[in-house]
């Protein structure tokens, strides 16, 4: 490890300041890992991240996306579209917000010619209670309007009505709606499931409306990077998403608002975020319909274009759904044979839907999650829909159960060309159950779901068990007391020794030589 004091060159006294800092760290600092050591979680995989610049600001990030005729409202749909990829429950003190300088489009084709015809458009803000502390909550939070929730963000909704991709007219369903926040922990949000429900909204015309915090959804081994689950398959079956949460935004709406009519219940589906640069103007960062094109179809070269662009210009990505890098990976790591070329099937899975279930007519190629809306929504749901004979399922639209990494891999090795395989990552199911109700999606894993210290148990006085607490493995009673102290005393005068350090350098600054 680098002293700290070797960073710096432009003085003895500097130098000298620096050694004296770090010494004073490092006195009450290496005291503290004699008692404990800490082991926080890493994030291994990175799914979400799929193109270089956007996986530099997560804010603006579109990790899913889903589509679905609602279960217990079949008149209505529900679209989901979730943002920030891994976010760890307990990262603070700085918690997850969407950004205050964007724009998150649902964009809605109910005709099929790559343009959109309606545009629901969330632009949120920021509010802080108290600037002075660096809380992201002073207190027990038991309503989204307690003032003990320091940070907290509203949203507008606003409807757009586009023709030939100029909009034509605007209007405001929802105003100043608040967000549920990030789940701090028990201690701090003792009753979640509370501030979720103050912050599901009805708008004006029918809709309902929510954007916070939830357990993200998706659910997958993202070790296929490596060399495709390690070469051998040695990898697969860990959910890499466990206990990851994203922020989400869901909307349900009449479907008839959607839908270009009853004969033609066809609608094309895809999420782009919107930033805003320097001159006040606001710039297309990310795009999203299907899952995992722009992950595994789209090679590096593309990715950011891909996510700059809109659908009626996808003509400039076909080469890349009919001549896939994936089954050539896979016969070459697993010796599967890939299916032949050019992959019309793909054509229709990814760019303009599966005939006679999911395909406008007139149809102009495009990524877009296409969702007939006049499909009943399924009783007992397949994970691996229209491949199982699920029909509600994906690729028409996308469930929240909806298994589409096996269904991808099944599709990408010639499921639907006569190339039968059983090919999947064997993780079938997402670790939390989802609602039964608007917004289907789970609540967040919180802040404090790690397990308890040693020694305490639920219900117990902390504060008379921390001495047993703090106990290495192997250490007395008799020793802990001394251990608690030793360590406080370094502490201590590590301050001390960081105060002295100060007056010295005072000092030395005010000689004249």
């Amino acid at each position: 490890m680098t002293p700290f004091s070797s960073l710096y060159r432009s003085g003895g006294g500097r130098r000298g300041l620096a050694s004296l800092i770090c010494g004073a760290l490092a006195a009450g600092g290496l005291a503290a890992a004699g008692v404990a050591t800490l082991e926080p979680g890493v994030a291994s995989a990175s799914s979400h991240r799929e193109a270089p610049l956007i996986s530099g600001t997560p804010q603006y990030d579109n990790t899913d996306v889903y589509a679905f005729v609602s279960p217990d409202k079949p008149d209505t749909t529900t679209i989901v579209s979730n943002y920030i990829p891994f976010e760890e429950p307990a990262g603070g003190p700085n918690f997850y917000t969407f950004a205050d300088d964007a724009q998150y489009d649902l964009h809605i084709d109910s005709d099929g010619d790559a343009q959109s015809d309606l545009i629901f458009r969330y632009t949120f803000k920021t509010h802080v209670k108290d600037k002075n502390t660096f809380l992201y909550n002073t207190g027990v939070v038991k309503s989204l309007y307690d003032k003990t929730l320091n940070v907290t963000q509203t949203y507008d909704l606003d409807v757009l009505k586009l023709r030939h991709n100029k909009v034509y007219a605007k209007t405001r369903i929802a105003d100043s709606v608040p967000v549920a926040p990030s789940d701090v922990g028990k201690a701090s949000m003792p009753d979640y499931a509370k501030l979720r429900s103050q912050a599901v909204y009805k708008t004006v015309g029918g809709a309902t409306t929510f954007a916070g915090q939830a357990d993200d959804p998706f659910f997958a081994d993202l070790r296929v990077f490596d060399l495709l689950y390690g070469g051998n398959l040695s990898e697969v079956g860990n959910d890499t998403l466990k206990g990851y949460n994203v922020n989400t935004i869901a909307l349900q709406v009449p479907t008839d608002l959607i839908r270009e009519s009853y004969k033609q219940p066809v609608v094309g589906i895809w999420a782009t975020t919107q930033r805003r640069n320097a001159r006040g103007e606001y710039t297309q960062v990310s795009r999203l319909g299907n899952p995992l094109v722009n992950e595994v179809v789209n090679p590096q070269k593309d990715k950011d274009k891909f996510n700059a662009s809109d659908p009626r210009d996808d003509a400039q990505f076909l080469k890349n759904v009919t001549n896939p890098e994936l089954p050539k990976l896979i016969e070459q790591i697993y010796k599967i044979k890939a299916p032949s070329e050019p992959r019309n099937d793909l054509v229709d899975v990814f760019l303009k839907g599966v005939k006679g279930l999911n395909q406008p007519p007139y149809v102009r190629p495009a990524e877009e999650l296409r969702l007939n809306t006049s499909i009943k929504p399924s009783a007992y749901p397949k994970r691996l829909g229209v491949l199982d004979g699920d029909k509600a399922g994906f690729p028409n639209g996308r469930r929240l159960t909806d298994d589409v990494i096996d269904e991808a891999l099944q599709v990408m090795e010639g499921e639907l060309v006569g190339s039968k395989n059983d090919l999947g990552d064997n993780v079938n199911e997402n670790d939390q159950k989802f609602e039964k109700y608007f917004p289907y999606v789970a609540e967040p894993t919180a802040g404090s779901r790690g397990p308890l210290a040693k020694g305490v148990k639920s219900g117990t006085d902390v504060k008379s068990q921390l001495g047993d607490a703090l106990q290495p493995t192997g250490a007395s009673s008799s020793n802990n007391t001394v251990l608690i102290a030793g360590s406080a005393a370094a502490g201590a005068a590590g301050v001390l020794l960081l105060g002295t350090a100060m007056a010295w350098w005072r000092r030395r600054m005010q000689r004249p030589y």
